[in-house]
């Protein structure tokens, strides 16, 4: 095991952070543009949200790099500045961190199906290699692979970023089947777990895809499948349009008390993905650490 991830869990459960994207649309994010971009052209507005998680007790946090791969920024024309979209994620988390919490650079899908022949595996090996080159020049303290629906695109990402040394989390997106424990591809928790262990992820996890009253069964299928830490960032609930508006129905309370059982079933990771705040955070913190366990960040 890595020794930073060895570090992390003697505090554990780790409290990570909650959504960016939706958080930056709040900000002026237009629907449908670049979060990434604004890591350029907004770096203040993103430092913000990095630092109130920071302030709500993150441990870990991510960074606004999820779509910041070449195939994706290509949709957006802004394929030419993956390592400038890159590095300035990473600096920014960096400077909102400080010396309290671990920066773990995201990672996102492409959107392009092998299965679909839409890419092949060369092409995205060439498309993490250069985002995760970029990031890992920036000096985060791990990388996060996150909200993968194909196995085989989440083992090319963790191939890429076992080159660089760092600790790798792997992360599938659990939102389909009759239990909602298959990925869009079919894929169950046990199955991820042991072919993304294989691969050389040191920690394994879900995110994104349903709320945290479905991540108690997929922490069993993963924890039974591998030795290694387990990461999860449930939803904040199923989502419902009001009006224009998306809406997540479970409150920060309710989040945190659930976030508790799995915290007593053994998670070694936990925070949030759509429709969680700093505010959900905040309550993660007070009812997972209601005393302090946090160890200087070095």
């Amino acid at each position: 095991m890595h020794a930073l991830i060895e570090r992390l869990l003697k505090e554990k459960p780790v409290v990570t952070d909650g959504a960016w994207a939706a958080e930056l649309l709040k900000q002026g994010l237009q629907p449908g543009g670049s979060a990434e971009a604004w890591n350029l052209e907004h770096p203040e507005r993103v430092e913000s949200l990095a630092q109130a998680y920071v302030s709500a007790g993150s441990r870990v946090i991510l960074t606004n790099t999820f779509q910041a791969n070449r195939i994706t920024l290509d949709r957006h024309g802004l394929g030419e500045l993956v390592r400038e979209i890159n590095r300035a994620g990473v600096e920014i988390s960096r400077r909102a961190a400080g010396d309290k919490a671990y920066v773990f650079a995201a990672i996102g899908p492409t959107g392009r199906l092998l299965v679909a022949g839409d890419t092949s595996e060369a092409e995205l090996r060439m498309a993490f290699d250069e985002q995760i080159e970029a990031l890992a020049k920036a000096g985060p303290d791990g990388l996060v692979i996150e909200t993968m629906s194909d196995l085989d695109e989440a083992k090319c990402a963790v191939s890429a970023a076992r080159v660089t040394g760092l600790p790798v989390v792997a992360c599938m997106a659990f939102d389909s089947g009759k239990h909602k424990t298959r990925t869009m591809m079919g894929t169950s928790p046990h199955q991820a777990a042991d072919i993304l262990a294989a691969a050389g992820a040191d920690v394994i996890g879900a995110n994104c895809g349903q709320g945290i009253e479905g991540y108690f069964e997929l922490y069993k299928g993963l924890a039974a499948a591998t030795g290694c830490p387990i990461w999860l960032k449930p939803n904040a609930g199923s989502p419902e349009l009001v009006g224009t508006e998306t809406v997540y129905r479970t409150t920060a309370e309710a989040f945190a008390e659930s976030a508790s059982g799995l915290a007593d079933a053994g998670v070694a990771f936990i925070g949030g993905c759509c429709g969680t705040t700093p505010a959900f955070i905040a309550a993660l913190s007070r009812v997972l650490h209601r005393e302090s366990r946090a160890i200087p960040c070095a």
